[in-house]
């Protein structure tokens, strides 16, 4: 009964913040709720065959990818706005409660408690990384708490990627875990072994402690340019729609998730094909004559990935950077990116911190002029494609203020 209240209770407040123009009102729905039944996440996820989908980065992405590949099977709870806390998490499972399947992204620091509500079949592990150190903590006490988190759960699958050092060792013990090349471009904050202290020795792809048993373990599935190689010789086309080394890494995953829950892998990689954008991230938009596309990083690994996916032939690109709390007061990550490569593409200094951005800039000997709005950064630059790259907030807020001067949806 407490549950059957906590969701008409949610329903209305839900029905409130829409009216009041506050948003969807999925988060109030589900803060109300969880104060009214703390238990009602696991009430929410009975009875569902589930996917949890965790990391520093790659979430919002891999989640989605999961869901398309899940709907090959039938009807997918799932969050539409990347909410991966248990108010989000709570919203999106009453708003699909009769589904009998849930792919559900999580913030890394909440994985345990909400693997113990949802009982997950699946749990899939991309990479784990610097992220808001005043926030998430140190790195290493991270990877020990999500440890801890799956052993309780030795029925679940985990789908974890074999390339990143630290998702290794929290699925290494596991027994019952399909690994996955994915791929890892960043490896700054692995570079000594989470077991044992000692360096982390490199051999191309492979890579092993010098201090414990501990090594790259040998994966079931991996992608390259040509697709997707699974197990028994599986070999499987992987047309993606959003670039990146990262995102055929994500799609990988998506698919060994999909496949562990019965999907066939063949329609579980061309669903993963269908997914264009995510919460505006890799749009394209018109902008005063130019195609301005928009891309997201949020800390120093996703950084580096998104710099790759910048376009060369790109007549401007637009970097924007705030400090505000969900970013990250401390902008000193900046000096663990490298944006040393740009040649013949006019780059602008963008956001709140622009002048913080410019000092690396120039310390990185791009030139560059600083413009602080993103808006009038981009009309800044030549016609033609502009790259808009973006932390949290500052992509937030220049989707507003898209929204509102071309009138598209943010």
């Amino acid at each position: 009964m407490r549950g059957q209240l906590a969701l008409r209770a949610a329903t209305a407040a839900s029905w409130a913040s829409r009216r009041a123009g506050r948003g969807n009102g999925s988060m109030i729905g589900g803060l109300i709720a969880l104060k009214i039944d703390p238990s009602l996440m696991a009430q929410l996820g009975r009875g569902k065959r589930t996917v949890l989908v965790t990391g520093t980065n790659g979430k919002s992405t891999t989640t989605r990818m999961t869901t398309a590949a899940l709907q090959t099977l039938g009807r997918v709870a799932t969050q539409a706005d990347g909410a991966n806390m248990d108010a989000g998490i709570v919203a999106a499972l009453t708003a699909h409660r009769t589904a009998p399947l849930a792919a559900i992204e999580v913030d890394e620091l909440h994985l345990p408690h909400v693997a113990d509500a949802l009982n997950p079949s699946v749990v899939v592990l991309l990479n784990l990384s610097r992220d808001q150190l005043d926030r998430v903590g140190e790195i290493n006490m991270i990877e020990r708490r999500l440890r801890e988190g799956m052993a309780r759960h030795p029925a679940a699958v985990l789908v974890a990627n074999c390339d990143d050092v630290l998702v290794t060792s929290i699925a290494y013990d596991h027994p019952n875990v399909v690994w996955v090349s994915a791929g890892s471009g960043w490896s700054v904050d692995a570079t000594s072994c989470p077991r044992s202290g000692e360096p982390i020795v490199w051999e191309g792809e492979h890579w092993y402690s010098t201090g414990a048993d501990f090594k790259r373990p040998e994966p079931q599935w991996r992608v390259d340019e040509q697709g997707l190689h699974g197990p028994d010789g599986l070999e499987i086309p992987l047309s993606l729609a959003l670039p990146g080394r990262a995102n055929r890494g994500n799609a990988a995953q998506a698919v060994a998730a999909a496949v562990a829950l019965g999907a066939d892998p063949v329609k579980a990689a061309a669903a993963t094909g269908t997914v264009r954008e995510i919460a505006g991230r890799y749009r394209s938009i018109d902008v005063d004559g130019r195609s301005t596309r928009m891309l997201l990083a949020k800390n120093p690994a996703g950084w580096q990935e998104a710099l790759s996916m910048i376009d060369p032939a790109a007549t401007g690109l637009v970097i924007a950077v705030n400090g505000q709390v969900p970013d990250g007061e401390d902008l000193s990550w900046l000096w663990d990116v490298r944006f040393e490569h740009f040649e013949g593409t006019q780059v602008v200094a963008a956001g709140e911190r622009a002048t913080d951005l410019a000092v690396r800039l120039t310390y990185a000997g791009v030139e560059h002029i600083t413009v602080a709005d993103p808006l009038r950064a981009i009309a800044s630059c030549p016609p033609g494609r502009v790259e808009v790259l973006a932390n949290y907030t500052a992509f937030r807020d220049l989707n507003r203020d898209l929204a509102e001067k071309t009138g598209a949806k943010a």
